[in-house]
């Protein structure tokens, strides 16, 4: 075990998975980490084994911005089979009603899906990680049991019809996290009376990254045929994950007291939140935060090698 753990590396930066159908987030990390022989990585955001898309998997030093991408925006294509509901509220669960579907009119369905855009509330569903008594919900399920779930708040960005098929709707999320594309799926399927549950799910989007290029597992088998620097060219940065906030440059003054954790007085700098700090050559410092005084100050610093 101490010798597998000496031939481990310490890599940093981000890849952008493209999970494929059938494997837990888990599952999918475990066996790109086996191919980086990676010491440290996490993902940011479980997906459906049934669901794929977008999985950012984020190695070494990208760990600190993982908590991030967790909380960003996402956005899915999802395609819902109408006129049955399952037990999980997608296709890989048990139907457990049948109704019949109605012939919607275009105008039907769009004013349908105006009732879920902005702000919601939803009931997560018992096949979900959610905690509740200690125990997560899909514990409970697979015990036969349901228990009353209070209701989350969440945002529908945008809500939109792809594209209609044989009791199908194809359509495009963008939404706050938390969201859960199954439930959003079952309710709209409820206000139009037929019942419905998710036959695809893919998602497309994690703030900052936007149907952005994803690699796949087979991509990423070849390139660790060919070694460790084909690998490695395939990963991101790690601030392409803050692409979207705001970054101040230090000078050689200013990047060293950072590191020593000191708050500095920066002209320019933002009045408030987090934002990306970077030093002299361009080189990404961490992230910072603004005091109450106005002052930068440092939240998570990356390593220095």
């Amino acid at each position: 075990m101490a010798r597998q753990k000496k031939d481990l590396r310490d890599i940093d930066g981000v890849i952008l998975l493209d999970k494929p159908v059938g494997l837990s987030s888990n599952q999918a990390l475990q066996r790109v980490k086996r191919l980086f022989k990676a010491r440290k990585a996490g993902h940011t955001g479980s997906l459906d084994p049934l669901a794929t898309g977008l999985l950012p998997l984020c190695f070494g030093e990208a760990t600190k911005a993982s908590a991030y991408l967790l909380d960003a925006d996402k956005h899915y294509h999802t395609v819902a089979r109408l006129g049955e509901r399952t037990d999980t509220a997608d296709a890989e669960g048990e139907v457990i009603e049948t109704r019949p579907v109605g012939d919607y009119s275009d105008a039907e369905i769009e004013a349908v899906l105006a009732r879920f855009r902005g702000p919601i509330e939803q009931i997560p569903p018992m096949y979900s990680a959610v905690k509740q008594g200690g125990r997560r919900l899909y514990e409970l399920a697979r015990q036969g049991r349901e228990v009353d779930r209070p209701p989350r708040a969440v945002t529908i960005h945008e809500l939109t019809l792809l594209g209609r098929g044989d009791h199908t709707l194809s359509l495009d999320v963008r939404c706050t996290k938390g969201t859960y594309i199954r439930t959003l799926v079952e309710d709209l399927g409820e206000v139009l009376g037929c019942g419905a549950h998710v036959a695809e799910l893919r998602r497309v989007g994690v703030a900052p990254y936007d149907n952005p290029r994803m690699v796949t597992l087979a991509e990423l088998e070849a390139a660790a045929e060919a070694g460790f620097e084909a690998l490695d060219a395939l990963l991101m940065p790690i601030e392409s994950a803050l692409a979207h906030w705001p970054r101040i440059q230090l000078d050689a003054d200013g990047s060293h007291y950072m590191r020593q954790g000191q708050a500095l007085q920066v002209v320019g700098a933002p009045t408030a939140g987090l934002l990306v700090l970077v030093g002299p050559g361009g080189e990404f410092l961490g992230i910072g935060q603004i005091l109450d005084d106005g002052r930068v100050a440092p939240k998570r610093l990356i390593s220095q090698a």
